[in-house]
């Protein structure tokens, strides 16, 4: 693994809250609805004029359509984020806890060196800690 396929998994992750946000914003277009007021007049005599509150959805058969059609890429899309998002996961275990704490630091966190080496302790230096993540990828 390199470090590469590090910095997709945030963006994988990115992805997925992306993705349910979408898929939520088409469901709520479902819900949308119209009112209006139309005019009209009593069908016998008198004919008196009269008011009627028209209310419906603006959501059409060809909306459906397109949206069931847009809801499957999506989901597509985020089970293929998931996917190298577990990836990346099961991989982490699999490396020493030294070395997890350094790249999620440094990696998910986005913190620099020096910050990496004040929270990895025992005298770490930035100048170390750069060169063991650099050396680990090398060797991998």
């Amino acid at each position: 693994m390199d470090k590469r396929i590090l910095e997709e998994y945030i963006d994988a992750c990115e992805v997925i809250k992306e993705t349910e946000a979408e898929i939520h914003k088409l469901e709520e277009r479902k819900s949308i609805t119209a009112n209006e007021t139309v005019s009209g007049s009593n069908p016998e005599f008198p004919y008196n004029p009269q008011h009627f509150k028209v209310q419906g959805t603006t959501y059409s058969y060809e909306d459906d359509r397109k949206i069931r059609a847009k809801k499957e890429i999506l989901k597509k899309k985020k089970e293929k984020a998931e996917e190298l998002k577990l990836q990346v996961e099961v991989w982490m275990i699999s490396i020493p806890f030294r070395m997890q704490r350094i790249i999620k630091y440094k990696i998910f966190e986005e913190m620099t060196w020096q910050q990496v080496a004040d929270r990895m302790g025992r005298k770490t230096t930035e100048e170390s800690v750069r060169k063991e993540f650099k050396r680990f990828f090398e060797k991998n």
